[in-house]
């Protein structure tokens, strides 16, 4: 790639190598700003890869091969076309991530046994339920033995402008309260540089075992969570995978719920738009009611069948994401 590389810093400004410069260096931890290069003709050259492509296998992923293994970063304006001239085009390799798609054969990690999915009638169980309940501009959590809940109150009942809600839990315990989301994306964090969002290292806890210390120091630069034309958009910004699991990451008349691993660096649509209304519910033996308008993502710990941990109350850190209105 030294030939083709060197070709296209020839035609950078100099403002934009030194973009180019900043966002390699800091690996993507400081938001760095577009990085235009004339999108040529690439046919009959060796190489043959677009700018981007280029520029992303030369310093991310060197299994890059074509453009559509990539997607868009929501903060970068070549995405929407930001930039208004259509014969340039963004290469900044931290302004893009690689697509998370499940993995075929699936892995222990997609193949959870939850079900009968949503049931058409109540259902008792004798293990403790989570049940979320909203009232004085907070959400409280608490244990329930009884039959199931009413899990609705976080989908269109709440009337505060926010998309979403974010609830941080470690095990079965919430820690903080709720943080209500305004734009349309949001960073989730322990540890960044630069850049505002919910920061885990600011909520207290009484106690927290080994377990949740370990995993908190894995947290690091955490996740980009975006609300894109198509549906939510999750974006690892970690150096560990995380683990993602929601009612439309499963086919319809699933049985099962397919819980996700996006590796550091992928992106993956964590719930679809096109799915809103199709069910009314969703019930997880041994944890109760799930809100099917709800995301939940775990940190560096995947839970299931195949793992220890068989419910994501068991992972140390998690993250729910409750969402509020569509589009």
């Amino acid at each position: 790639l030294k030939l083709a590389a060197h070709a296209l810093f020839k035609k950078l400004k100099d403002e934009e190598l030194e973009l180019l410069l900043q966002a390699v260096e800091s690996r993507g931890a400081w938001e760095s700003g577009c990085i235009w290069a004339p999108r040529g003709d690439t046919r009959g050259a060796k190489q043959g890869l677009p700018p981007q492509v280029l520029l992303c296998r030369l310093y991310r992923w060197p299994d890059l091969h074509q453009s559509h293994e990539l997607k868009h970063l929501c903060y970068c304006a070549g995405s929407w076309g930001g930039c208004g001239d259509l014969a340039v085009l963004c290469c900044n390799p931290h302004h893009f991530s690689r697509l998370a798609v499940p993995e075929t054969p699936p892995s222990p990690y997609l193949k959870a046994s939850y079900g009968p999915s949503w049931p058409d009638e109540p259902r008792h169980s004798s293990a403790q339920l989570l049940d979320f309940s909203y009232s004085g501009g907070d959400w409280h959590g608490k244990r329930l033995c009884s039959p199931l809940p009413d899990t609705s109150a976080s989908w269109g009942t709440i009337k505060d402008g926010c998309w979403c809600k974010l609830a941080y839990w470690e095990h079965r315990t919430r820690v903080g309260r709720l943080y209500a989301v305004h734009e349309a994306s949001v960073s989730v964090f322990c540890e960044l540089p630069w850049g505002s969002g919910f920061c885990l290292a600011q909520l207290p806890a009484a106690h927290r075992s080994h377990a949740v210390q370990r995993a908190r120091v894995k947290i690091g630069r955490g996740l980009l969570l975006s609300r894109e034309l198509d549906g939510i958009w999750a974006y690892n910004r970690s150096e560990h995978p995380i683990f993602v699991s929601s009612p439309t990451l499963s086919p319809p008349g699933a049985c099962r719920l397919t819980v996700l691993k996006v590796l550091p660096g992928y992106s993956a649509k964590v719930f679809d738009y096109e799915w809103v209304g199709c069910k009314a519910g969703w019930w997880l033996p041994g944890e109760g009611p799930c809100d099917p308008h709800s995301i939940r993502i775990s940190f560096a710990k995947g839970w299931g069948p195949c793992y220890s941990r068989q419910f994501i109350t068991s992972c140390p850190c998690w993250l729910e994401v409750l969402l509020n209105q569509l589009r």
